[in-house]
């Protein structure tokens, strides 16, 4: 792989917290890694500890993300953040509703919050994100009423949605969760966390619009993420189209 090193990366999903520091935190580690924008969601709407129980058990919160840290450091960011919002939908819409025109997309986290992919909650909000014109990024469990199955018929109900399943699926080897969602070209692939096999099987099933590198920072270091794609040997022209262009698309941006 030649001249990847000095192009362009915009990492499609990294997490930013209210903390002190936490915006200057995050822009340094980008600096240090090459990365040049990125988009943010809320963190520490749950502590690790429980979202890992959560995980695995089931059961929620229903606190509120702190959207408005994302927006006060994204307007310190000189444009290199980009907000998405933190839905709960034990709020239905009216937080999103009264905020989006503030952000650039929308985020769900059924691990975090326990509605389902098919709940009406879960549906009005997107619905929402649609007349927005807003992507919607999501986790996916391997549980009855949150897994890829359910994410590919909200899918279909929302053709016109753009929708980033994260973190490559459930688990770190979602083979199955790829297959799944080939034939609904409305989904994306959100890479942070899986084994680099299912970034290469993506790139290969999905095509090259569908696939994006994000972090998971500060839970990841963007370094392990970057590596895993290096590892891979891709082309120039990939390289560029999974860590640049399309997290361009994703927010609405023409692609440089």
């Amino acid at each position: 792989m030649t001249g990847t090193e000095h192009t362009p990366v915009f990492d499609s999903h990294a997490h930013l917290a209210g903390a002190d520091g936490a915006t200057e935190r995050l822009l340094r580690t980008m600096g240090s890694n090459g990365i040049s924008r990125a988009v943010v969601v809320a963190g520490g709407a749950v502590d690790p500890d429980r979202l890992s129980r959560q995980i695995i058990e089931g059961g929620h919160v229903v606190d509120d993300a702190d959207n408005d840290a994302v927006l006060a450091g994204c307007a310190r960011s000189g444009g290199r953040l980009v907000p998405f919002f933190f839905a709960n939908p034990h709020r239905h819409c009216a937080d999103y509703r009264a905020a989006a025109g503030a952000f650039r997309g929308l985020k769900l986290a059924p691990s975090v919050h326990g509605v389902g992919l098919l709940d009406p909650r879960t549906k009005a909000l997107v619905e929402l994100a649609d007349a927005r014109r807003h992507g919607v990024y999501l986790h996916c469990l391997q549980r009855p009423g949150f897994g890829v199955a359910e994410l590919v018929r909200l899918a279909a109900e929302f053709p016109t949605v753009t929708f980033v399943l994260g973190h490559g699926g459930v688990g770190d080897m979602d083979l199955y969760g790829v297959e799944l969602i080939r034939p609904r070209a409305n989904v994306l692939l959100e890479t942070s966390g899986c084994l680099s096999v299912v970034v290469r099987t993506a790139l290969d099933r999905l095509g090259l619009d569908r696939v994006l590198l994000g972090t998971e920072y500060p839970l990841q270091h963007p370094a392990v993420e970057l590596a895993k794609y290096r590892a891979l040997e891709l082309p120039d022209a990939v390289w560029h189209r999974v860590t640049w262009q399309n997290t361009c698309r994703l927010i609405g941006e023409d692609v440089p």
